[in-house]
Order: structure tokens, then sequence, then C-alpha cells
């Protein structure tokens, strides 16, 4: 396996399991800051890599006067500063080609959203970059099609590559999660990820927003980590009722640590399989 190689850790087979944690999307600095500390803290109590994620523009809400977040320009100087006061790795997605040449200035993984994961130029356009790509398995493609995927980033002469599984389409406004994605992916030779928050939303389910049964990150985790994966991915906050973005699926700050300490001794009994 190609293990991808951040500054102190590396995410891939025989490390433990990285959490790639934040807010949905950037609500201030200090909002975001807090959370990304607390999540900071509770991984480093566990003795796990920690990346911060939050998304300076959300450019597929479900309403057009849905929070899409600060923008390109406002959105990086606030990562910038939370990258500078937590000391961490710096996760967000890329919507254009455009904003790549900005955005690999500050963050040190970008990140394709799965609507845009067949999006030859723009993946492309990342893996020039130099910097890690993570995609998102868009919810209409098999685990197998993500190897076309794979090798347009290939392509460009980069193997510091990750895949994130996020559900499939399940009829309207559901998602189902198959397990058989992370062997199947991790097949590849690269790290796979478990987007545990965004496989328990339901796309659209509230009209103009997207709706989340949040009830069930714990068990798709537990899964998931049995299954597989190098990494977790969650969206979290300390009050996700005041969530600007994804409330209904976001984890509380405060269960957080109970779900990780689960996943965690799942980790450490069948990692010798992958």
């Amino acid at each position: 396996m190609h293990n991808v190689k951040l500054k102190n850790f590396e995410i891939g087979s025989g490390n433990q399991l990285v959490l790639i944690a934040g807010p949905c999307v950037l609500e201030g600095y200090e909002r975001s800051l807090y959370i990304g500390q607390r999540a900071k803290e509770i991984a480093d109590s566990l003795g796990m890599p920690y990346v911060f994620k939050a998304s300076f523009d959300k450019a597929n809400r479900s309403s057009y006067k849905g929070f899409r977040g600060p923008g390109l320009d406002a959105g990086l100087k606030i990562l910038g500063k939370i990258k500078q006061e937590l000391k961490v790795p710096i996760i967000s997605d890329v919507h254009t080609e455009e904003q790549i040449g900005p955005a690999a200035k500050v963050l040190d993984i970008l990140q394709i959203p799965a609507f845009l994961c067949r999006q030859t130029d723009l993946l492309y356009a990342a893996a020039k970059s130099g910097k890690i790509v993570n995609v998102k398995k868009g919810q209409f493609m098999a685990p197998k099609d993500m190897k076309n995927v794979v090798e347009k980033i290939e392509s460009a002469d980069n193997q510091q590559i990750m895949l994130t599984e996020r559900g499939a389409c399940f009829g309207y406004n559901n998602l189902v999660v198959d397990m058989r994605s992370f062997p199947i992916m991790r097949e590849f030779g690269y790290p796979v990820i478990f987007d545990a928050t965004h496989s328990v939303q339901l796309p659209g389910g509230n009209g103009t927003s997207s709706a989340g049964n949040r009830e069930y990150v714990e068990y798709l985790t537990r899964a998931a980590v049995g299954a597989g994966v190098d990494g977790l991915f969650m969206e979290v906050h300390d009050n996700p009722a005041e969530a600007l973005s994804d409330g209904p699926n976001m984890v509380y700050l405060d269960d957080l640590k109970n779900i990780l300490q689960d996943a965690l001794a799942i980790h450490k009994i069948v990692k010798k399989h992958f």
C-alpha cells in the first residue's frame, strides 16, 4: 500500500486510525477553532493522529439560500490561522481548478467532493499541485469504478491519494453503506477513509436542506473499522442544532470520545488483517 505521509504521521496500512474532524463549514474563526481544539484534545488523549476539516465554501447546498461559508479568500485565511494555532494538518474541499492554486498554499490535503469525483480536469489539477488528494466516492459510483479515479490522479505523477466512502443512493433522500466498498477500494493500493457522518445524511430530506440520522454514526463506525479502514472522517460540533450546515448528521463533541474508543478497540483486533 502507498501510505500517505504527513509531517508527523502516516495514513495507511500498519498505522493508527487517523481522525479527520471539524465543523461542516467554517463558522467564523473562534467557533471553528474551538471545535478543532476540542476534537484535537480528544484525539490526542486516545493517541490518534488528527486532521482538522472544514469547508470554506459549500457549493452544493440544497437551496440557493443555504449557508455556503466565508468563501475562498476569507476561508483560507481562517484555515491558515487554525492550522498555525492547532499545529495540525488541514483539509478542505476544492470545487474548481481555479481554487486549487490558492488552496494548495494553505491546505495539506485537497478534498474532491463526491459530486465532482469524476471531473477529470479537477482531479488532474489537484494531483498536479503535489498535495495529498482525498476523493469522496460519489453516491452514484460503484466502489470498483473508483479505480478510474485513482488512475486519473496517478496520471499526474501523484501517488498521495486517499479514497473516502460516504454511502450510496438508496432510493430518494436516503443513503446506505456497502461494507464491501472498503476492501474493494483498498485493493487499489491507497488508504481508505470512512465518512461516518455524511453516510447517515438524508440528502434533501428537509426540502431546502438535508436531514440526517446521527444516532446511527456509532454503529456504522464500528462496522466500517471492522471491515478495514485507515481513518475516520466526522463532522462534529459542540451544538449541532446551531450548526450552519448539516447539523442533523453531525456528532456532538461530547459523544466523540466514546465513539472513537470503540473504533480503536476494534481496530486493534482487526488491523493485522489489513
